[in-house]
């Protein structure tokens, strides 16, 4: 039985979210399970257990802050072979690894792997709210980075062809003269679709849509992506 401590700090609810952050705990033993339920409870959290990889697995993925405390060793599917199944899937829940034993090897395969930190058992019950804490920060950061990404994309795809082309000359520098040249349109085209451009974007100034344009990795305007625009106008 993991020995309770608690750190008397509570976790304030964050604005960006509705729903508040679940601490997920996968770990065979009941008893480690209860403890680290009431330890999470206790700071103020929702907490989700699981006694199996597999059970937790078909657990519906909810988009929220939230972080894994993992057992290193599981019957059936063990921690590392879960890690690897998530790790492309959630990377807004980072995994704290706990195990009963030192495993220098595993430990150094996990962390390699994207684990945010790793316990051995009995457990530091301060240091791993301390990790808790830390790894609902990096969650929320996460789903917000993911939330504004969809945004921007979304955004980006309802610009028109020959509007994604008058974007990427912007943001490249171009004057609008030089880009009605390079796209053989007039001076006064290519700033009604400029506009649009700033309009469907959301962006505020020049500035703003080169960091849109940076975020989103948009292909450099030479004259191949060119090429490949006009064929999308045909």
């Amino acid at each position: 039985m993991i020995a309770m401590r608690s750190t008397g700090h509570k976790t304030a609810p964050s604005s960006n979210w509705v729903a508040e952050p679940i601490v997920f705990i996968v770990d065979d033993d009941v008893s480690v399970r209860e403890s680290l339920e009431l330890l999470i409870q206790t700071e103020g959290w929702k907490c989700k257990t699981f006694e199996s990889a597999q059970e937790f697995l078909h657990y519906p993925t909810q988009p929220v802050p939230s972080c894994l405390i993992l057992d290193l060793s599981l019957p059936g599917l063990n921690g590392l072979e879960l890690q690897k199944q998530i790790a492309a899937k959630r990377t807004d829940m980072p995994i704290i690894f706990i195990t009963g034993y030192g495993d220098v090897p595993k430990t150094v395969q996990a962390m390699k792997a994207g684990a945010l930190e790793f316990f051995t058992k009995p457990l530091d019950n301060d240091a791993l709210v301390t990790s808790v804490r830390s790894a609902l920060g990096r969650s929320r950061l996460a789903l917000a980075h993911d939330a504004e990404m969809q945004e921007l994309r979304t955004s980006y795809t309802s610009l028109t062809p020959r509007e994604q082309q008058v974007m990427a000359l912007v943001v490249s520098g171009l004057l609008n003269k030089q880009i009605g040249g390079d796209l053989g349109i007039s001076e006064i085209t290519v700033k009604a679709h400029r506009g649009q451009v700033m309009h469907k974007m959301k962006a505020n100034s020049l500035a703003d849509l080169v960091k849109m344009a940076a975020k989103l990795v948009l292909p450099r305007p030479n004259s191949e992506f060119l090429a490949h625009q006009n064929r999308n106008l045909l």
